[in-house]
């Protein structure tokens, strides 16, 4: 049984946990070069972004749809808690897009609080491409009448958003950015650090070849001539009531020898 747990621990150091740990680095170090790379890169209209471009700031020209707003809940920015105002955003084209317009910190009674409506009419917009989210539970927006009777999701998804709002919007979001027409709390990029995901992969690389060695020098002891399991060399100790009993029969024995 133990064997078959050590040998069950390795298989997912080696096929599991390592590997999800070495595609955190590459997802790390991919955003980090995305993010790096649009440090200097001039915003270019959105139309001219494909996929592959999350992070590249972005120009776009329409209007609000505020009749559409959602709270994203259960943020954290910073390190603190945070609610984000997501803001449907018709282009000049026609085409709907998702705007992040920023964060905000909720009140003493954990709400969102007020905060200033987007503006009206025609208006140019600077903001970062980023890729929808996917909430694991699937779950619909809902209206919390604890909130003001606002419509609150679960993650930044455009279908979401679209499902509750009735509108078609474009995969994706865009990130606003300081100084932009309706931007709240502006969000902070990424830190770019590498992480420690690659130290954690060669950790679990470590834990399941450790494993195996001593499996294999256990069981080595086990095997090897004069091992645990061989016949002990010297008697076990007896208990003191075995000890007596056998001086009783050894006398008993001398007294009919006649000794």
């Amino acid at each position: 049984m133990v064997t078959l747990v050590v040998l069950l621990f390795a298989t997912a150091c080696y096929t599991l946990l390592a590997p999800w740990q070495f595609r955190r680095d590459q997802e790390r170090k991919a955003t980090n070069a995305a993010v790096q790379a649009s440090f200097t890169s001039a915003p270019v209209p959105l139309a001219s972004l494909g996929d592959g471009s999350e992070w590249r700031l972005a120009t776009l020209v329409g209007s609000y749809l505020p009749d559409g707003e959602v709270l994203a809940r259960l943020r954290t920015v910073q390190g603190e808690p945070a609610y984000e105002v997501l803001t449907p955003f018709r282009l000049t084209g026609g085409q709907v897009v998702l705007v992040d317009r920023g964060f905000l910190r909720p009140d003493d009674a954990v709400q969102a609080g007020d905060y200033p409506a987007p503006p009206t009419g025609q208006v140019t917009l600077t903001a970062r491409l980023r890729a929808g989210e996917t909430d694991p539970q699937h779950r619909d927006a809902f209206t919390d009448q604890t909130n003001g009777g606002r419509r609150q999701v679960y993650a930044i998804d455009p279908r979401t958003v679209g499902r509750a709002t009735g509108l078609t919007i474009r995969p994706g979001y865009l990130q606003l950015e300081a100084g932009s027409p309706g931007v709240l709390g502006a969000l902070p990029l990424p830190e770019l650090d590498a992480g420690p995901f690659l130290s954690y992969a060669l950790q679990w690389l470590a834990f399941g070849t450790m494993s195996l060695l001593a499996l294999a020098y256990f069981t080595w002891r086990e095997i090897k001539p004069g091992g645990v399991l061989a016949e002990p060399k010297h008697p076990r100790r007896r208990s003191v009531a075995q000890q007596i009993a056998e001086e009783e029969a050894a006398e008993r024995q001398a007294a009919e020898h006649g000794v």
